[in-house]
Order: structure tokens, then sequence, then C-alpha cells
């Protein structure tokens, strides 16, 4: 995303690269859109990640019937999901913002970055695949009580 050059632009330094309050902004809704898809999913549920204590969490985990399908960054614009192993690579190779970022298996699990050049609808459709690879991976019982 360009810069925003309006007269009321106001700049602050992030990460090395200087961004306008306009895109600032627009990162934070998109986070509090993907929080709110992600909360919409059956049997979804959300904690803060482990930290120690008196230090702010910096990410939220996602789970439903207590299996991981998403983490958010809550200090920086990423999302971590679970995604198809043939399709990893090729994410990986088709944007600059997918990538790995954590300690979970790099063949199954991809950082996105929200302010990158992933599409918002390709991200939708990431956040979707994960939440369903992850119910596939659940009981029959669990699966009839998320209505799957």
């Amino acid at each position: 995303m360009a810069p925003y050059t309006g007269l009321a632009s106001t700049h602050v330094e992030r990460c090395g690269v200087l961004t306008s309050s306009l895109e600032l902004k627009t990162m934070e809704i998109r986070k509090d859109t993907l929080m709110a898809r992600l909360d919409c999913k059956p049997g979804a549920t959300h904690s803060p990640a482990p930290t120690p204590v008196g230090r702010t969490p910096s990410a939220m985990i996602y789970k439903v019937m207590g299996k991981m399908f998403a983490i958010v960054g809550l200090t920086n614009a990423f999302v971590i999901l679970k995604a198809d192993p043939y399709r990893v690579e090729l994410l990986k190779e088709a944007y600059s913002g997918v990538g790995h970022r954590s300690h979970l298996d790099r063949r199954y699990w991809i950082s996105v970055s929200l302010d990158a050049d992933v599409p918002w609808d390709e991200i939708e459709g990431l956040v979707d695949r994960s939440y369903e690879l992850v119910c596939e991976t659940l009981s029959r019982k669990q699966r009839e009580q998320l209505g799957h």
C-alpha cells in the first residue's frame, strides 16, 4: 500500500518503515475483521498466548474443540494458519507476505502478514481452510457437536 500523502498525513516510524496513520488504521481494521471472522467459526474459542507474569500477551490463540487453528499477532499484523502441505510452498512463492514465524511444523503452518501483498480474499480462504483442516481431525462425535 502506498503511503498516504494527503494534508492530514501523520507518520510514525514502524519497523523501520515510514507508515501513515491511515495505513496503521487499515491494518487494525483488517486485524479486527480477521478476529471477528475467527470468532464466528462454530465452536471457536480464543485465549491469549501464555506469557511470563506481568507481560502483555503478544498473540491470541484460536482453537476448536481444544485444537489450535490460528494464532493472531496482537502487537504485529500477522496470522499463523494451518495449510494444506502442497499449498505451503506455492503460497510462499506467490506472496512475499507468506512465510514461517513460529516453532510450528513449517510443512503445515504458515504465517501471513496482514500488511503485505496477500489479497484479503486469499487470507479469508486460508482462514476457512485452516479451520476445516483442524475440524477434519476431530472425532465424529466432536464434528456432530459442531454441526459438521
